[in-house]
């Protein structure tokens, strides 16, 4: 990888290390969702759901679009659900040791 690639995966591993944005992409796996909605599922604040959801964006790893008054956020690439997997298979194998 050239060091342009470098840099762009070291930043999504970096937003990734933050627990709450995983389970927000976690429920984007699932669907795409409205702001108020991942509220209800995380049941936090408004602002900080919002401020996460922002961070993934600058991070190109969530999409958002515009429906009337709605904005939906949706994952940009559906590789977060194969990394998630990768880390549950090496962390249970990890733990067998």
């Amino acid at each position: 990888m050239d060091d342009r690639v470098l840099e762009l995966v070291a930043r999504r591993f970096h937003v990734l290390g933050e627990p709450y944005r995983l389970r927000i992409l976690q429920l984007l796996l699932r669907n795409a969702m409205t702001v108020g909605e991942l509220v209800k599922k995380l049941d936090e604040n408004q602002s900080n759901v919002s401020k996460h959801l922002q961070i993934l964006r600058q991070a190109e790893l969530v999409n958002r679009r515009r429906e009337g008054n709605c904005i939906i956020y949706s994952l940009k690439d559906r590789g977060f659900g194969r990394l998630c997997e990768l880390a549950r298979q090496n962390s249970r194998g990890a733990s067998q040791l």
